[in-house]
């Protein structure tokens, strides 16, 4: 993004990275544009994610304030990792905190500053983009598909009668309760290997870690310490955290408490399952709320009775992705059978706009090269973003009209080189 700076001459509004000197009228205005009362500038928060060029704002010059012009569009961005199927990173653009002012929509300052930090983002090399939609039809005409969804659910305990008797666990393996500096200390190492195996998955900078463990107070942000367990194999190692919540509710005499998951992170189903055995046997709880956890993720059937999880009312899209760089998207993950498939894009940008084909090998490499072969599907590079983490289906996008077969059975060839072995899934908004 550098230093470039648009004018919008006929509205006398500038679109440009904001300073540090910038960032208590940026943070007023977020507050006005994700419409929530402004609460003191949580300077430190901001100094600590402030980097230069990454944050931009859309400036009135004609009805200036007596400290000058009018902020009333912000946009920031910045580097993270995201998982793929086969466990490869790749280092995404992260697009948030974006707003307009709802006296100044209409005016292209969204498009301004989306476009700006898009071209950015492919003059210095990434592959993707990545953001987390409040609207379902902002993000599509900028190339963004849905990539992942938040899927949860909220489980009666009484009704369930508790998990199934004889669910495998690892033998001499121990649960701990532990401190918020245990936490900070063996949390982010625990994290960064869980995330190789979960498709969909971002980094945690340390920052989120002192956030969610009280470290840094920020006005807005509703942070209460809970608890959190640790579960270690035999040899000490750590393979998983639970961290949840407790609201102290009685009906009259009798409790009737929800236990609320916060964060919930397993190398293996083992380890899974004893922490949900703890999370159902903590007393005068009798609800146990999961608000997301990978969509294809085994926890009702681990109870004796299945029906008495209801899924979470927050289960939607969530994760969108951009996809900037399509042979180094498509080389960093893995596919599931050998084969070779051509793909029409259409790009609103016309970035990766062209024919293109995938030869994808049974050691489960593949590439992505254009060609002038003749297509199997044609589809937007949204559409293409969201099957290329396996968030949907081929199959499914074809029937609904988002991607037009072009060769007969070519949608159930596309499912089959890019299903991943497991559904994405990002547990963490940004």
């Amino acid at each position: 993004m550098g230093n470039d700076v648009q004018q919008h001459s006929d509205q006398g509004i500038e679109i440009r990275p904001i300073t540090r000197d910038e960032l208590a009228v940026w943070d007023r205005a977020i507050g006005r544009g994700f419409l929530r009362p402004h609460i003191a500038p949580a300077m430190e928060w901001r100094e600590i994610i402030f980097e230069s060029g990454r944050m931009q704002a859309a400036f009135d010059h004609s009805d200036p304030t007596p400290d000058g012009p009018r902020c009333v569009g912000t946009f920031r961005s910045f580097d993270t990792e995201l998982t793929v199927p086969g466990g490869a990173r790749l280092t995404a653009d992260a697009i948030t905190a974006v707003t307009v002012s709802s006296t100044h929509r209409r005016r292209g300052l969204l498009s301004g500053m989306m476009r700006s930090d898009l071209a950015a983002a492919r003059e210095r090399g990434l592959p993707a983009a990545i953001l987390i939609a409040a609207e379902y039809n902002i993000y599509g005409r900028f190339g963004f598909g849905p990539a992942t969804r938040s899927t949860g659910w909220r489980v009666d305990v009484l009704r369930a009668g508790g998990l199934r008797a004889g669910l495998p666990v690892h033998d001499g393996h121990r649960i701990d309760f532990v401190t918020l500096e245990e936490v900070r200390k063996l949390g982010p190492e625990l994290y960064d290997r869980w995330r190789l195996t979960q498709p969909g998955a971002i980094g945690r900078p340390e920052h989120w870690w002192r956030l969610r463990t009280g470290d840094i107070d920020l006005p807005g942000f509703e942070w209460k310490e809970g608890f959190t367990a640790l579960h270690r194999t035999a040899d000490g190692t750590v393979t998983g955290l639970i961290n949840y919540t407790v609201d102290e509710k009685f009906d009259g005499a009798y409790p009737d408490c929800p236990l609320n998951v916060r964060d919930f992170l397993a190398l293996d189903q083992q380890t899974a399952n004893a922490l949900w055995k703890l999370a159902f046997s903590v007393d005068w709880v009798r609800r146990v709320i999961v608000p997301t956890l990978r969509p294809d993720d085994p926890l009702p059937l681990l109870l004796n009775d299945p029906r008495a999880a209801v899924p979470h009312e927050d289960d939607a899209d969530f994760t969108w992705l951009r996809l900037l760089d399509l042979p180094a998207a498509f080389a960093a993950r893995q596919y599931t059978a050998p084969g070779r498939l051509v793909l029409d894009v259409t790009d609103p940008e016309g970035w990766t706009t062209g024919r293109w084909a995938l030869e994808t090998a049974a050691d489960g490499t593949g590439r992505l090269a254009r060609t002038e072969d003749a297509a199997d599907l044609a589809l937007g590079v949204g559409a293409l973003a969201t099957l290329y983490l396996g968030g949907d289906t081929a199959t499914r996008l074809t029937a609904a009209a988002l991607v037009t077969e072009l060769t007969p059975g070519a949608a159930t060839r596309a499912d089959t080189l890019l299903r991943p072995a497991r559904t994405p899934w990002n547990p963490d908004s940004f």
